[in-house]
């Protein structure tokens, strides 16, 4: 079986992962990034930090498929609510993303890739639904053990909730309500935005990889955002991501951290 090739943007969000690999773990220095090959719960994985934008993401997840020459991709990472309906807290999986920030027109419609003839690159459907459900089942049973009350508080986390569906990326830090605002308006079924995601899934959608990404909702892309993000990376979404990702590569979906099987309980959407 081929390596699974999980990537992150901030280091705050592999530095467990790569602790976990152990001793074993293998370092590769390529092109100024270190890719971690080891083994994680039992799966063959390369754990690499892309750094920020979408140029860094695009040649991190080329050298993971060129290199190593990894099955799949798992995009690990934080983002801004865009939909009213999202918040702090919130997980977003992607069911296809987009560069909000791309626009070659006239000669290609606006949003479009040039040559590739789409703007949308979906996500592979199986390995997005095994994430979806290892993140609701992290939600349901291990998040209120493992992010502290007074944590929630601080940061305005409450119930969170998942959701799938647009996420859109572009080479800027939104971070006032005008830009989001815009951008609800130009793409009113995106979720949420970040910097790297839409990269990944172009560089995927190339070379015929599978590719998942899941986002946690660190802010509301708001003139709040700058304040948020280092905090909350921190206390929560390296929490989340070591938790979510721990049951992805399990094979738990539908178990508890443990292992044992989960109560069934309706979704949040």
């Amino acid at each position: 079986m081929k390596a699974i090739g999980i990537v992150a943007a901030m280091h705050g969000e592999i530095a467990g992962l790569v602790h976990e690999m152990g001793t074993d773990v293998q370092v590769h220095r390529i092109g100024q990034r270190d890719y971690y090959m080891g083994t994680l719960h039992g799966r063959s994985c390369v754990v690499v930090l892309t750094r920020i934008g979408k140029v860094a993401a695009a040649a991190t997840t080329v050298t993971l498929i060129r290199e190593f020459n990894v099955g799949e991709i798992v995009f690990t990472g934080l983002a801004g609510a865009v939909a009213p309906g999202v918040r702090v807290g919130d997980v977003v999986v992607a069911h296809s993303l987009l560069q909000h920030d791309i626009d070659a027109s006239p000669l290609f419609p606006q949003y479009e890739v040039p040559l590739l003839g789409c703007s949308r690159f979906p996500a592979d459907a199986a390995l997005s639904a095994r994430l979806m459900q290892c993140a609701r089942d992290y939600l349901e049973h291990d998040f209120y053990r493992q992010v502290p009350a007074q944590q929630r508080s601080t940061l305005g986390v409450h119930t969170p909730a998942l959701h799938q569906g647009l996420i859109i990326s572009g080479d800027q830090f939104v971070d006032c309500p005008q830009e989001v605002q815009r951008l609800r308006d130009a793409l009113p079924d995106a979720l949420c935005v970040e910097m790297e995601g839409a990269a990944v899934a172009q560089i995927c959608h190339e070379y015929g990889v599978p590719f998942a990404v899941m986002r946690t909702i660190s802010d509301s892309a708001d003139d709040t955002a700058c304040v948020d993000f280092s905090a909350f990376l921190e206390q929560v979404a390296r929490v989340y991501a070591h938790g979510i990702l721990r049951r992805f590569l399990l094979g738990i979906p539908s178990a508890d951290a443990n292992g044992h099987p989960a109560v069934s309980r309706t979704a949040h959407r």
